[in-house]
């Protein structure tokens, strides 16, 4: 594993620089992440403090609402370019609230379609493939975002939920400019796949970057770590994140100003040596 640096940014395709800690959008919906939340205002107004505190990377998919949380996003951020947005295409979403995969290449750009029409936007800047689909070869879906990035209708183009063969396999066919999979503290399963990502220079999005609260057998060290700091266990989570990997975009999502603070406050605490064996 490559040591971490000290800087709070990342360069996204080598060209898109943007603060590490990002935000996901994924909670601006209603619940279960169906509909549009029961206030919008709020929601829009977190979108809008995340800025105020510097984030400039935020990541949503087509499938959260679906469509409802891409809508928030262009209108709490109306024609701000300074703020990158990544969204993602390849999963449908049932009746019941079901994630199926579904990577047929004409879906996919149907869905790039919807994206960049909700966002208001010329371009993506970042379309990444939400999941492999067993019923459509991994290729042709990559394939199909690799065609629309040369339309000019993707700036960027990024995996998700996918295997360091797959990431090898997409790399064939396309620059490949992040990453994202599940990985935090308590769950490193990916850690091959954020290894290459440090090698090919790749950006890391670690979904469930504190494991939706469960952190298992490291809750005992994270709480030690957060009384040195007189920080909260969440932070010390997302901090571990940016202190492990120079490639790691964490993007803690929520619909509360208080716990975005929060949030982004662990970019202000800094690893000792002991911390991190403790946590290691």
């Amino acid at each position: 594993m490559a040591p971490a640096n000290d800087s709070d940014t990342f360069d996204i395709g080598g060209d898109a620089t943007v603060h590490r800690m990002g935000y996901g959008a994924m909670r601006i919906t209603g619940p279960d992440i169906v509909g549009a939340p029961d206030d919008e205002d709020a929601a829009r107004d977190v979108v809008r403090r995340a800025v105020e505190l510097g984030v400039d990377f935020v990541d949503t998919a087509d499938s959260y609402g679906p469509g409802a949380s891409e809508r928030l996003l262009r209108e709490a951020l109306g024609e701000n370019d300074d703020v990158f947005v990544a969204t993602k295409a390849g999963l449908l979403r049932t009746r019941d609230g079901d994630w199926l995969p579904h990577g047929e290449p004409d879906f996919l750009e149907n869905q790039a379609l919807c994206s960049l029409d909700r966002l208001g936007v010329d371009s993506i800047d970042l379309l990444q493939l939400h999941s492999p689909d067993p019923d459509t070869p991994f290729e042709d879906s990559v394939h199909r975002l690799a065609e629309l990035k040369d339309a000019g209708l993707v700036d960027h183009v990024g995996l998700s939920n996918v295997s360091v063969d797959q990431l090898e396999s997409a790399r064939d066919i396309v620059d490949v400019a992040t990453v994202q999979n599940e990985y935090n503290v308590a769950n490193r399963d990916h850690e091959d796949v954020l290894s290459a990502c440090e090698d090919y220079e790749i950006g890391f999005i670690p979904y469930f970057p504190i494991g939706g609260g469960d952190l298992g057998e490291q809750r005992e060290p994270l709480e030690a770590v957060a009384d040195d700091h007189d920080a909260t266990v969440r932070q010390v989570a997302l901090a571990w994140l940016l202190d492990h990997s120079p490639v790691t975009l964490p993007i803690p999502g929520t619909s509360s100003i208080d716990h975005l603070e929060s949030n982004v406050a662990a970019t202000q605490l800094s690893l000792t040596d002991d911390n991190r064996d403790r946590l290691a």
